[in-house]
């Protein structure tokens, strides 16, 4: 019997080994799993590269993570913001490492991932600082820049339902690259408010087939979140 279920968030992140890449969802606050980053930070483990759209809110969730020191660098779209101090503090001080890129790219980067693209020629970012020293093409009257996909060892997403096979369902944006990650990572751990009976799920509602999830946990949100 197939059954990804696992009965607490340490159990789920045991696999999690200093050095690894982890892709975590959400926007903000909105579907971040901040249990999930909860106990990672129990897990102790270091070195770590984070791939987020941003780079944490105030001192909660993935903000929380950085503060610790354990994430060696960053790969996000939208560092700064009016909350954004704990990541402000540490690279100016030189203790954390920032990729930048832009959102649809970094959708596209972790999407070649997922379908296993080699690469990918994007507009976005041509003519630019984030352009400099990669491969460049004019293609049908066009300037494309060539970008390589964003791979990574595990991926926590926060989803609103799963069943034991790992079919996921999210709540409106809180989905945002969820489903992205879910396919890029060689692992994924979801968390979510509640583990149903198969057969529960509409076909029609699934937006992450079990194939691309590894581990399902279903927690009570603590936190305020503006979006489950």
């Amino acid at each position: 019997m197939i059954d990804k279920s696992q009965a607490s968030l340490v159990e789920a992140l045991s696999q999690i080994r200093d050095g690894s890449t982890i892709m975590i969802g959400g926007f903000g606050t909105a579907g971040q799993p901040a249990e999930l980053i909860d106990a990672l930070i129990e897990l102790g483990v270091k070195d770590l590269v984070i791939v987020n759209n941003n780079a944490g809110n105030g001192d909660y969730g993935l903000a929380k993570l950085l503060k610790t020191g354990a994430v060696r660098k960053i790969i996000c779209s939208f560092p700064r913001q009016s909350d954004s101090w704990v990541f402000d503090e540490l690279y100016h001080a030189g203790k954390i490492e920032l990729e930048l890129v832009p959102q649809g790219n970094l959708a596209c980067r972790i999407q070649a991932a997922g379908m296993g693209l080699g690469a990918v020629f994007t507009p976005t970012g041509f003519g630019t600082l984030l352009a400099e020293g990669k491969e460049t093409r004019h293609i049908d009257g066009k300037d494309y820049v060539l970008e390589y996909p964003i791979k990574a060892d595990f991926a926590l997403i926060k989803a609103h339902k799963g069943d034991r096979w790992g079919n996921l369902v999210f709540n409106k944006s809180a989905r945002n690259f969820g489903p992205i990650m879910a396919m890029a990572a060689d692992v994924t751990i979801a968390q979510v408010s509640e583990v149903v009976e198969l057969g529960q799920l509409d076909p029609e509602h699934i937006i992450t087939p079990g194939i691309f999830v590894q581990h399902v946990v279903a927690v009570k949100a603590t936190s305020p979140v503006a979006v489950q």
